[in-house]
């Protein structure tokens, strides 16, 4: 575990060095759990939603784009059950006078069973490789009994979640002998809800302002939205709409870097179904969506499903797409089968009907909802996190290398002059010029080229384009490979369509 942290600190660190992520107001020292993009951060930042937008509106001919306000009516927040149900279980430490999560502490204790099962089974499989059959039975046995203590602990919490259960979860946390990670102790509050939408106020004059809240999803401007897109755009069931924008929670615990934040975007769609298909579409969104991922090539055993036991108050379904994220498996995506609550809320509510009109069956009525929602920062995290790597080369030299998947790379290919002279670098100009109408690119002619090649590896450049000599005698450029280090040369007329393909 401890690797793991050093690990995790090392990409913050890699992260603010090279011009992704910086801590917020930071010459005011910083806001917590606030986080500005910087230049090569908001590049990666928008591949991202851009990646995600192409694969939900321009492939599919039944989904369409919202971009809906940050600022809505609030009886929304009534009707979708934010204002009285949208709590976290919060619980005091009284040494520490530092607040927690109360499931987020059962959680992480149930992840650090988790890990000493996999080290047992790592001891199990080299005990029965080395046929040592009594300490492979020990083991096993071992592992049985952290096994049956796991599915103990989440079968009681997820009761004690579903039935509101603020004391069992208290004695949970003592049961289990959970400590604060500051003080230590085991000197616990008993535990109250905390709600977490932020309220401001709306209108110039104070006292007569209606008080508003900064949205904590972006789901619900679409839910409001429906009647008008289902009509003006001539939408037949089943259709989507999607959505990216910012949501604002007041977190209890932030933490984890850009993994939980009070400020973040959420990337979202709402696929309307005919009740009764709702759990064929559930199967088909979870597939798709994993396959959306898998296809940046992060392979396959960094991801899982996590179907949930314990369901929202609108939900039938629901399941997450974890990722191993250096401090474990964590929630990446969700996909949920919301029914027609949503719908059916807000009707109640506004006095307005949100209804379809299905021709074929000559019949009226609420559509159900089959939700996909992931959040853009812990995408950004996720690729960001695996792509980091330190390795030795075959000359005992090390390079830190950002491995993005070059449809997310910020910049696509480096323009790099060999020398300053010979007229190299108005060549390298001319190819940058002819370059960035299709690509983000950078032209970098400073330090020596060793240099500047680990400066783009660092960065996470795929391809650096080196002009030389002999650029100038046939027209041809060195093309270097990130991942691999390969070089290669080529017409520079052709440098486009190789990147192109690349690209795809």
């Amino acid at each position: 575990m401890a690797n793991n942290e050093d690990l995790f600190k090392q990409i913050i660190a890699h992260a603010k060095e090279y011009g992704y992520i910086f801590p917020s107001s930071e010459i005011y020292d910083g806001l917590s759990a606030v986080y500005d993009y910087g230049q090569n951060g908001v590049e990666l930042k928008n591949n991202i939603k851009q990646y995600w937008w192409k694969s939900m509106v321009q492939y599919h001919d039944n989904i369409v784009g919202l971009d809906s306000a940050i600022f809505m009516h609030p009886t929304i927040w009534k009707a979708s059950g934010h204002v009285d149900a949208f709590n976290d279980p919060l619980i005091d430490n009284k040494d520490s006078k530092k607040r927690y999560r109360a499931d987020v502490l059962i959680e992480d204790h149930i992840q650090k069973i988790e890990d000493k099962i996999d080290k047992e089974i790592e001891k199990a499989r080299k005990r029965f490789n080395n046929f040592d059959e009594v300490l492979y039975r020990q083991t096993n046995t071992r592992v049985m009994q952290y096994q049956m203590q796991v599915e103990d602990i989440r079968t009681r919490f997820a009761e004690m979640m579903n039935n509101n259960d603020l004391a069992g979860l208290k004695a949970l946390i003592e049961e289990l002998g959970i400590a604060c990670p500051i003080s230590g102790t085991r000197n616990w509050t008993d535990v109250r809800q905390f709600n977490l939408m932020f309220a401001t106020k709306l209108g110039s004059v104070a006292d007569g302002a209606d008080t508003i809240y900064l949205r904590p999803e972006t789901a619900q401007g679409i839910f409001v939205n429906f009647l008008n897109i289902y009509k003006t755009g001539r939408m037949k069931l089943p259709f989507g709409i999607a959505q990216i924008g910012k949501a604002f929670r007041n977190e209890i615990v932030a933490r984890q870097f850009i993994f939980r934040m009070r400020e973040f975007e959420q990337m979202e769609m709402q696929f309307f179904v005919k009740p009764g298909e709702e759990l064929k579409w559930f199967d088909y969104w979870k597939q798709t969506r994993l396959q959306w991922h898998t296809d940046l090539g992060i392979p396959a055993e960094n991801y899982r499903f996590h179907d949930h036991e314990k369901l929202a108050h609108y939900a039938n379904a629901a399941s997450d797409i974890e990722f191993k994220f250096p401090f474990g498996f964590k929630e990446l995506e969700g996909i949920h089968s919301r029914t027609d609550f949503d719908l059916s809320q807000h009707e109640q509510y506004s006095g307005k009907k949100l209804r379809y009109f299905d021709a074929e069956s000559n019949e009226s009525y609420v559509p159900y909802v089959v939700e996909t929602s992931i959040g853009v920062d812990r995408m950004f995290l996720a690729v960001f996190s695996h792509a980091y790597c330190e390795e030795t080369l075959e000359d005992g030299s090390t390079r830190t290398v950002l491995r993005l998947p070059a449809k997310l790379a910020p910049f696509k290919a480096a323009v790099l002059p060999l020398v300053k002279k010979d007229g190299l670098p108005e060549i390298g100009r001319e190819i940058f010029d002819t370059l960035k109408k299709d690509f983000m690119v950078q032209y970098d002619e400073k330090d020596a080229i060793g240099r500047r090649y680990r400066r783009q590896d660092a960065i996470g450049t795929p391809f650096c384009i080196t002009v030389d000599n002999q650029t100038r005698e046939d027209g041809t450029v060195t093309v270097r490979e990130r991942d691999t280090m390969a070089q290669y040369r080529l017409p520079v007329s052709e440098l486009t369509g190789e990147l192109l393909k690349k690209m795809r």
